[in-house]
């Protein structure tokens, strides 16, 4: 993706970011989807729900769950997606860079804040999966080590986009 351009062709498979899009409202733009408050339907029927921050812990207690119980800090995702279907949250942390800086090292975090959200949702058997979605900056050669990390740690990234497929939310179909 260029700097300041326009996304490749995987925008009716995949969510695209540039590190400014709401996951709400790319979803509500794709054929098929809707979204209402925090609730996602693909053709009328309920798939999804996406929080923001804050919003976590909103369902969090509207699921009986005291965080201060399970950790001793909050963490507060860009995104997340609890996709009811497959009873997965899938935490979406969008990284961008110019410059070399702490977004570096926050990279590395993912496997400490999986187990965090683990903690917080086993109650409700929910699995958590984590997954950057990063711009083009961190295909330099530097960070092969911590992209094999994340690997290593059974975090996922992206460039730019995550397959609709791998959130297990249906992909519209080119055709219609």
């Amino acid at each position: 993706m260029k700097k300041d351009g326009i996304g490749g062709g995987n925008t009716k498979t995949g969510l695209i970011y540039e590190g400014k899009v709401d996951l709400a409202n790319f979803l509500s733009t794709q054929k098929g989807y809707s979204v209402l408050d925090t609730y996602v339907y693909y053709q009328n029927e309920l798939v999804a729900r996406i929080f923001k921050k804050h919003g976590f812990y909103k369902f969090l207690a509207e699921n009986g769950i005291d965080w201060k119980k399970h950790i001793s800090s909050q963490l507060l995702p860009d995104n997340c997606i609890y996709v009811i279907i497959n009873n997965t949250l899938f935490i979406i942390e969008v990284k961008t860079q110019n410059v070399g800086g702490s977004v570096d090292e926050k990279l590395q975090t993912c496997d400490f804040k999986k187990k965090q959200y683990q903690k917080l949702l086993s109650q409700l058997n929910i699995e958590v999966e984590y997954v950057y979605i990063l711009d083009e900056w961190f295909k330099a050669d530097k960070y092969k080590d911590v992209l094999d990390y994340i690997i290593s740690v059974r975090c996922q990234y992206y460039f730019n986009y995550i397959p609709l497929t791998k959130l297990g939310l249906p992909v519209p179909d080119e055709n219609d």
